[in-house]
C-alpha cells in the first residue's frame, strides 16, 4: 500500500498543481486582456505619467487585496513599459519566452518557482512565487507580453483542496482492496498452517518408525544372531578342551574369532538402540555416550544441564546427531579432546561439538558410505533446525545443531 500510496500521493499533488497553475494563467489572461491592454496606450508606452497613473489606480485593487503580487508589462523587444515598481519602467531585458518553461498554453506559461533574474531585483528574496506570461495587446494593436507574480498560497491550498477530496476515496479504496485480499490472505494462512502440521506429524511418525525399524533389528540381532553366535562360541570352547590336541589351536582361533564378533554385534545393538531417553533423559544419554569416549582415551568435556527439559522427537534428534558425531570422531578424527555443550533457551536448543582432530573439507563432502551426518543433517532441516559443520585441515571440527522450538499449531 505504502509503494503505491506514495507515488500516487505526489501524482495528485502535481496535479493539484498543474490545475492550480492553469487557473493562475488564465486569471492573469483575462486581466490583460480586460483590464490592463486597453489603458496601454501610446501615451503610457512613451513614459506619459498621467496615463502610468490611470494604469496604477486600475491595478490598485487587485495589488491591495494581494490577488497579484507584481506586474509587468513587456514589448517584444524586452522593454518594460509599465510595472507597480516605477524603477523598472524603461528598463529592458532579454524578452520573456512566455512558452520557455512551466505549464505553457497556447498563449502564455506558468511555473512556481523561485525568482532570481536580473529583472527580479524585487522578488529575489520571495521565496517560491508563481510567475504567469501572457501574451496580449495593446489598445493600438501592438503586441505586448503581460506578467504576473502570485503568491504560492492559491497553489498550495489548491493542493491541500484536492488531496483532501480525493484521499478519502483512494484510502477506501484501498480499504476495499485490502478487505478483499484479506479472506483469501486468512485462508492461505490456514493451509499453510495446516501444511506445516501434516508435515511436523509425517517427520514425527518417520522418526517414530525409523526408532521402531531400529529396535526390530536390534532385537532380532540380540535374540537370534547373537545368542546363536554365543552358544557356538561355548561349543567352540569345550570342543578346545575336550578335542584333540592338534586340533586345540584352531578351536581357540575360531573361538576368539566369534567372541569379537559377538562384541561387534552387540555394539551395534547397542548403537542401534539407543537408552530410553524418556527415563534416562538427554543428559545421561549424553553422558553415556561420553563414557565410551573416555574408554577408547578421549578427554570430553560435557557442558550439559541436569535438567533439560525437551519433548522426546527433538531429545532424539539431538541424541542421534551427538552419537554419530562421536563416532565419527572416534573412527575418523584422530582426536585427543571433544567438548560437548547443550545450551537450551526459549526459542531453540543448541548443541555444539567440538574436536581437536585432524579435520577435513567439508566442501568435499563425507567420504564415501559415510552419509550419518548429511542424513541427520536432512531431517533436522524438516524438524525446522539446522546442522552446520565447520572444519579445516588439521584444524579440528566443530558440529553445531540448532533446533527451533515448534509453536502448537492453530
Amino acid at each position: 500500500m505504502v509503494l503505491i500510496a506514495t507515488p500516487v500521493a505526489f501524482w495528485i499533488r502535481a496535479q493539484a498543481e498543474n490545475h492550480a497553475l492553469e487557473n493562475a494563467q488564465l486569471m492573469t489572461q483575462r486581466l490583460a486582456d480586460y483590464a490592463v491592454g486597453p489603458l496601454i496606450t501610446d501615451q503610457l508606452i512613451a513614459g506619459n505619467t498621467a496615463a502610468i497613473a490611470d494604469l496604477d489606480r486600475r491595478l490598485e485593487p487587485w495589488l491591495e487585496r494581494g490577488a497579484v503580487l507584481r506586474v509587468k508589462v513587456w514589448t517584444a523587444d524586452g522593454t518594460i513599459v509599465y510595472s507597480d515598481m516605477r524603477s523598472l519602467i524603461g528598463q529592458q531585458f532579454v524578452p520573456p519566452d512566455p512558452h520557455s518553461d512551466g505549464d505553457s498554453g497556447d498563449n502564455g506559461s506558468a511555473s512556481l518557482e523561485d525568482q532570481d533574474e536580473l529583472e527580479n531585483e524585487y522578488e529575489t528574496n520571495s521565496g517560491e512565487l508563481v510567475e504567469v506570461y501572457v501574451e496580449s495587446a495593446a489598445a493600438g494593436g501592438e503586441p505586448l507580453i503581460f506578467e504576473a507574480y502570485y503568491t504560492d498560497e492559491t497553489v498550495r491550498a489548491e493542493q491541500t483542496s484536492v488531496l483532501l477530496a480525493i484521499a478519502p476515496i483512494f484510502l477506501l479504496s484501498f480499504g476495499v482492496l485490502q478487505m478483499a485480499q484479506l479472506i483469501p490472505a486468512v485462508q492461505l494462512a490456514r493451509r499453510i498452517q495446516a501444511q506445516e502440521a501434516s508435515r511436523r506429524k509425517l517427520l514425527q511418525y518417520a522418526i517414530e518408525a525409523s526408532d521402531l525399524e531400529r529396535r526390530r533389528i536390534a532385537r532380532d540381532l540380540h535374540d537370534e544372531v547373537i545368542q546363536d553366535l554365543a552358544g557356538l562360541s561355548y561349543a567352540m570352547e569345550s570342543e578346545e578342551k575336550r578335542g584333540a590336541v592338534p586340533q586345540r589351536p584352531l578351536f581357540a582361533r575360531v573361538r576368539s574369532i566369534l567372541q569379537e564378533n559377538v562384541r561387534t554385534l552387540r555394539a551395534m545393538t547397542s548403537e542401534l538402540y539407543p537408552p530410553d531417553l524418556d527415563q534416562l533423559g538427554l543428559s545421561a544419554a549424553l553422558t553415556r555416550l561420553a563414557t565410551i569416549l573416555r574408554d577408547q582415551g578421549i578427554d570430553v568435556a560435557l557442558q550439559v544441564p541436569e535438567n533439560c527439559e525437551l519433548d522426546r522427537d527433538h531429545a532424539a534428534m539431538l541424541y542421534r546427531v551427538a552419537r554419530e558425531v562421536l563416532t565419527n570422531t572416534v573412527k575418523h578424527a584422530e582426536a585427543s579432546t571433544v567438548h560437548l555443550s547443550l545450551l537450551k533457551g526459549e526459542d531453540s536448543t543448541v548443541m555444539t561439538i567440538k574436536d581437536n582432530g585432524r579435520g577435513f573439507n567439508p566442501d568435499n563432502g563425507p567420504p564415501e558410505g559415510h552419509l550419518g551426518l548429511r542424513l541427520m543433517q536432512d531431517t533436522i532441516r524438516e524438524a525446522g533446525g539446522s546442522l552446520q559443520v565447520l572444519s579445516g585441515a588439521g584444524g579440528g571440527t566443530s558440529v553445531i545443531a540448532t533446533l527451533s522450538r515448534v509453536p502448537s499449531a492453530a
